[in-house]
């Protein structure tokens, strides 16, 4: 079984930074493509970023210079830096993608979400 965890949200004012880390565990051989989506209340979730094995990414236009994905295979965690934070970012964000477990099974893992609020 392969579980992802996120961490890393929380309350903060416009213009400030968050960290947000997901981490998968369990019975893992790699993580392949990952990203980070959000869903804002009374809105579709949406994705934000998005990093493949090879570490290519792609971004949605409006986070585009302000975050960055990036990920550390050896310690199966994909992270999203976030800087000058604007009120409207404030949403759940999810980390979903695809990894190998051990049997070399193709897995969808999503995380449970963690809260981003950014107001002052």
């Amino acid at each position: 079984q392969v579980q992802l965890v996120e961490s890393g949200g929380g309350l903060v004012q416009p213009g400030g930074s968050l960290r947000l880390s997901c981490a998968a565990s369990g019975s893992i051989f790699r993580i392949d493509a990952m990203g980070w989506y959000r869903q804002a209340p009374g809105k579709e979730r949406e994705l934000v970023a998005r990093i493949r094995f090879g570490s290519s990414t792609n971004y949605v236009e409006s986070v585009k210079s302000r975050f960055t994905i990036s990920r550390d295979n050896a310690k199966n965690t994909v992270y999203l830096q976030m800087n000058s934070l604007k009120p409207e970012d404030t949403a759940v964000y999810y980390c979903g993608g695809n990894v190998f477990n051990s049997d070399l099974r193709y897995l969808e893992v999503w995380g449970q979400g963690t809260l981003v609020t950014v107001s002052s």
